[in-house]
């Protein structure tokens, strides 16, 4: 059975048994609590916490995981061990009180024996100590014979966290034989003979704050069998690289390389990092991860590096790693057709990622090496240095032991390890995790007692409503008009008056899934639960918001339909005031692409479209056309944004009746903010007239300082750019005067063709004429100048006469650290710029020491 026989498998096995097949979700989870999605219940905890009802009673999935960074890393393993893996797919059956252990364990059971056809001679069950009703179905009623059961403590007791929901587990293990280490069960023998397949989690209990465990009203069934372990089980290999969807990627490398696998184990491992890598980067830039400096697209940008560092070892000098990502997406396209569709602007990612790398992969090897060169042959290469190699220039640690082991160094790993620690102090937190407060866990309880808040916002204003709570400076209604900050659209701001009580609303969110949290300031009275108010929002400020909001959807379609279907949102934000959009794009949107999407979004506007916004299922909804985006959190019921005829999205926030209510749009900036993300900030309604009318006292101003009607503004600054630019001729040709007559003197006192001399000079570019004037004067054969320009900074310049053999950036190599410079490149002529003129004289100093001049 291959990988694909073996996710059609399971699914199928389920859905014949009722269970609803949900496709993956997104690698990008809503769980603040962790990086990526680790889990195949992760998509699925809002239903097992109860913050959200499950829209069925049984699902099963095969969800993509990746475990890298955060408290979740496998990253430093890969390669190196036969089983770790930091993209990997989990197998999931999930029950949300539907069944329990009596169904759970026989469908186990049955899928492993029957399907799968595994001996079950060769297969142990593991139970909880306290869990007697497992063991009991485990023997009675599947047949497992006792001597094959066996109870765990802790290994066998799973909890979400320090509180919610936990319950004991029970998991199904794999005997390879004794030819891999010792008997005794999963409970006594060895972790690489007994290897576990399946595991089933009874949530059963709801851990309290004081310790107490209290059953749940629902218990419900999580499942979480790794796709990859049970495929090596089922095809008889040692290894997951062995595995044939993965064992083809390192083909793959193969042949990108020239390398053979399992003729010498540093290559290997660099074989299967490149491979596992792929899988991994594909996935995640699909998604919408792209390569940065932070969060998620720091592990990404590191998982890249370490990948193309490996082909870089292995002899590779030009980029390859897209082809590795083509072969990823031709393996796996048919089980993930997200990575189909995305797969041009994966590979551009990719490619774009690579070719920058390796430029400065090329300096770190070569700081490393001259390092090593100069290094006794016993002395630790000093930790900082090593740190720098990584934190600058992106080269992996582990590659860095690797090439020092190889020449017989060692590795400062206490200093590297404390110069990584000091980074992490001053560095930003790669994830935020957001504390489950009383707050919180109050609200949670009114969420569960009295269900959602009703929102009135689309209809009305202005809402009666009654009091659910009060929790510090928030309060909690049956139903209001102020709309909760999400989707990028920030909460509504206004008051909530009644008898006896008048506050202030600053801001609104979402308190726990469905409850929407005002965030107060309380004028005069208090809160009681059960008290009518009325919740009024501030009216001209949510007309704004809208107009914004909606006027993102239509240039998002403009960009799209500029720059390419490549464009997708990475992130937004939408105030009464402007709005923000990021989106995927490899380079700077030019003037003339900025003026096409401002066009064809105006066009848009003043058709003066109908705006549809309403309710369907996902599925209706995506196959109309909708666009949905990966790491957007959408349930069975979506709401739908039909802007005109051509923009169709999900959107759950508030929009305009027709387009032009938006009224004009104008882009006001664009720019880059990370590596392949672009952010643009646009204005519609009166955003544009009050940007003209600033320009238009700017222009008044302009033509006031220089004496002419606006009309004539720009002949005006023509007329005075003419004329400052001759002044700034006629000052460069009296400095000309006075540099040759400063040549000559300077060629008076050469000493057998050469000089090395400091002089003056108003800019860089006076130092390079005036080296160049002396050299071609007849009999000079070496020139070296140095120069404070305007007594800022350095310039050196070292020209010598061509053919004489001499490299001028030699020369000056020196000079130019000690002036703390950078460049000086060249052979007949180099310049370079230092940052210390105090050191200028002892940088020509030592020139003249190697020509041997005084």
């Amino acid at each position: 059975m291959r990988a694909n026989e073996l996710r059609r498998a399971f699914t199928g096995f389920f859905a014949d048994r009722g269970h609803t097949v949900v496709p993956s979700a997104s690698l990008i989870p809503h769980d603040p609590t962790v990086l990526f999605t680790v889990a195949g219940m992760v998509p699925f905890k809002p239903y097992f916490v109860g913050e959200e009802v499950p829209p069925y009673p049984r699902a099963t999935s095969v969800q993509k995981c990746v475990r890298a960074g955060g408290k979740h890393n496998d990253l430093d393993e890969i390669g190196r061990t036969s089983r770790h893996l930091t993209f990997f797919e989990m197998l999931g059956n999930f029950s949300f009180g539907d069944y329990f252990k009596e169904t759970a364990i026989p469908l186990a059971w049955e899928f492993v024996t029957s399907t799968l056809a595994l001996d079950p001679e060769r297969l142990w069950v593991t139970v909880h100590i306290t869990d007697n009703e497992a063991e009991q179905i485990w023997r009675d009623v599947v047949g497992v014979p006792a001597e094959r059961i066996q109870r765990l403590d802790e290994d066998n007791f799973w909890r979400m966290g320090d509180i919610g929901p936990c319950g004991p587990c029970s998991e199904i293990f794999w005997d390879k034989g004794p030819e891999y280490g010792a008997d005794g069960g999963p409970a006594e023998g060895g972790e690489d003979r007994f290897i576990e397949i399946w595991n089933l989690v009874f949530m059963q209990f709801e851990q309290q704050p004081d310790g107490s465990m209290v059953p749940l009203p629902k218990p419900s069934i999580d499942t979480g069998a790794g796709l990859e372990r049970m495929l090596s089980v089922v095809q008889g290999v040692d290894s997951v690289f062995e595995l044939d969807e993965i064992r083809a990627l390192i083909a793959r490398a193969e042949q990108l390389t020239g390398t053979t696998y399992g003729t010498d184990e540093r290559s290997d491992v660099s074989l299967r990092i490149i491979a596992e890598h792929a899988r991994t980067t594909a996935f995640l830039v699909g998604d919408g991860v792209i390569p940065s400096n932070e969060d998620r697209g720091y592990v990404l940008r590191r998982i890249i590096r370490r990948a193309i560092t490996r082909t870089y070892l292995l002899g590779v000098d030009e980029v390859v790693f897209p082809q590795m990502v083509d072969e990823v997406v031709s393996i796996m396209g048919a089980d993930y057709p997200q990575i189909v569709t995305s797969h041009q602007a994966i590979r551009d990612t990719v490619e774009r990622e690579e070719e920058r790398f390796r430029e400065t992969l090329g300096t770190a090897m070569r700081l490393l090496n001259e390092t090593i060169d100069n290094s006794g042959p016993t002395t630790p290469i000093g930790g900082e240095f090593l740190f720098k190699l990584y934190d600058t220039f992106g080269l992996p640690p582990e590659v860095t032991k690797e090439i020092l082991e190889s020449r017989g160094l060692g590795f400062d790993q206490a200093a590297y390890d404390e110069a990584m620690s000091e980074q992490r102090t001053r560095g930003k937190n790669a994830r935020k995790g957001v504390a489950h407060d009383e707050a919180t866990a109050l609200m949670a309880r009114v969420a569960e007692q009295h269900g959602p808040t009703e929102f009135t916002g689309r209809d009305e204003y202005r809402s009666q409503a009654t009091v659910f709570g009060g929790f510090g400076d928030a309060v909690v209604l049956d139903r209001t008009p102020f709309y909760a900050e999400s989707g990028g659209q920030i909460g509504d701001t206004g008051t909530i008056e009644g008898d006896g009580v008048r506050a202030r609303v600053l801001d609104t969110t979402y308190g726990v899934p469905g409850l929407v949290r005002h965030t107060v300031e309380v004028v005069d009275g208090a809160f009681e639960v059960g008290q009518s108010v009325t919740a009024t929002i501030d009216g001209v400020r949510r007309d704004a918001i809208r107009r914004n909001h909606t006027a993102t959807h239509i240039v998002h379609w403009a960009l799209r339909e500029t720059l390419g279907d490549h464009v997708k949102q990475q992130g937004s934000y939408v105030g009464p005031d402007r709005a923000r959009f990021d989106f995927s794009h490899f380079q700077a949107v030019s003037p003339d692409e900025i003026v096409a999407i401002e066009d064809l979004a105006n066009r848009e506007i003043l058709g003066n479209a109908e705006v549809r916004h309403y309710e369907t299922t996902k599925q209706a909804a995506l196959d109309s056309g909708a666009i949905a985006f990966f790491g957007d959190k959408y349930g069975d019921t979506v709401r739908v944004l039909e802007a005109g005829a051509h923009s169709v999205e999900l959107c759950g926030g508030t929009h305009v009746h027709a387009l032009g209510d938006i009224g004009p749009v104008k882009i006001v900036s664009e720019q880059s903010i990370g590596s392949n993300i672009r952010r643009i900030e646009v204005v519609s309604g009166t955003g544009p007239i009050e940007r003209l009318r600033d320009a238009e006292r700017h222009l008044d101003a302009a033509a006031e300082a220089l004496s002419v009607p606006v009309d004539d503004l720009l002949d005006g600054i023509r007329k005075r750019h003419d004329e400052t630019k001759a002044l700034r001729d006629e000052v460069k040709a009296l400095r000309r005067e006075v540099a040759q007559a400063h040549a000559g003197d300077l060629a008076d006192d050469a000493i057998d063709g050469v000089i090395v001399a400091e002089v003056q000079a108003a800019t860089r570019d006076e130092v390079r004429d005036l080296a160049v004037s002396l050299r071609d004067k007849p009999g000079m054969r070496i020139v070296v100048l140095g120069a404070s320009p305007g007594g800022k900074g350095v310039a050196l310049v070292a020209a010598v006469s061509p053919g004489s053999g001499l490299d001028a950036g030699e020369l000056i190599a020196d000079a130019v650290r000690m002036v703390g410079g950078g460049g000086g490149k060249g052979g007949d002529l180099a310049t370079a710029g230092g940052k210390d003129p105090s050191q200028l004289g002892a940088a020509l100093d030592d020139v003249r020491a190697k020509l041997h001049v005084t």
